[in-house]
């Protein structure tokens, strides 16, 4: 589905070949952001959270959603920001807090269906939707992950986990936590650690009153995995723990997490 296209810098005049990423619709088709063919790439001199997203509609269910914008480092130490078909030019006047002031990071459908998409399909003839029983597990993609090499790739990663898991409008948390970068959502809040030092005691005692305060479930994610002590407690507390590795899949360290997968949102 996602199409090499060629690169140019315009610092250093290297070519190079750009293949943009995958992520996972809600309805477990791929996405990928249509790039367009021989517009040049523009060099990155001011990020904002506003410019660092780009609204993609899934070619399978018409569902629009915002995904992390295409980008690409230059051996020159230049990082190029590739162009998207029918995607505004980013906005260098925006503030950069401006898409997080109102709380989500992803807000879900930025358009209503198109004439293609699930709301045509509801008024054509065929057969009745048969539902599942109320017993029977909600089926659930396989999870599609972001290979890690930054922070913001971990903080990606943990986001599109949390929405694999049923969790929507992912956004910054409110209140920041000690050490790493906070997110949260409807009943849930969870702390990401992209450093290379294990989470302790007190990063676990932290985010679980962080959890309590907002009567949410609370989970740890971390890149360097924890002290032994910190995973005692968290299992004491039943805090479920993941490790993130490097291709962007958390796995789980404790029975806590074990069963938040198997549960769901």
């Amino acid at each position: 589905m996602a199409q090499n296209v060629p690169v140019r810098c315009p610092a250093c005049r290297r070519e190079q070949v750009y293949v943009p990423p995958v992520y996972p619709c809600s309805c477990g088709a791929p996405v990928v952001a249509p790039l367009r063919r021989g517009a040049p790439a523009e060099p990155v001199t001011h990020r904002t959270w506003l410019d660092d997203w780009v609204t993609v509609r899934c070619s399978a269910c018409g569902r629009r959603d915002r995904w992390p914008r295409p980008e690409l480092g230059c051996a020159c130490g230049t990082v190029l920001r590739i162009p998207v078909e029918g995607d505004p030019a980013p906005s260098h006047d925006a503030s950069p807090d401006s898409d997080v002031a109102g709380g989500a990071l992803w807000p879900g459908p930025a358009h209503p269906p198109t004439a293609d998409g699930p709301a045509a399909d509801a008024t054509r003839p065929g057969p009745a939707h048969i539902p599942l029983p109320p017993t029977a597990p909600v089926p659930r993609p396989a999870f599609q992950p972001v290979a890690i090499r930054t922070a913001r790739d971990a903080v990606t990663a943990v986001a599109l986990y949390l929405r694999w898991l049923g969790y929507r409008d992912i956004r910054r948390a409110d209140q920041r936590p000690s050490s790493g970068i906070g997110l949260a959502a409807r009943g849930v809040v969870a702390q990401v650690e992209p450093s290379v030092r294990p989470a302790t005691l007190r990063d676990v005692e932290c985010l679980w009153l962080t959890g309590m305060t907002e009567s949410a479930v609370c989970v740890y994610f971390s890149l360097a995995g924890y002290d032994e002590d910190a995973r005692t407690r968290a299992d004491e507390l039943d805090v479920p723990l993941f490790v993130l590795d490097l291709a962007g899949v958390p796995q789980p360290v404790n029975n806590p997490a074990d069963e938040l997968i198997a549960a769901g949102a």
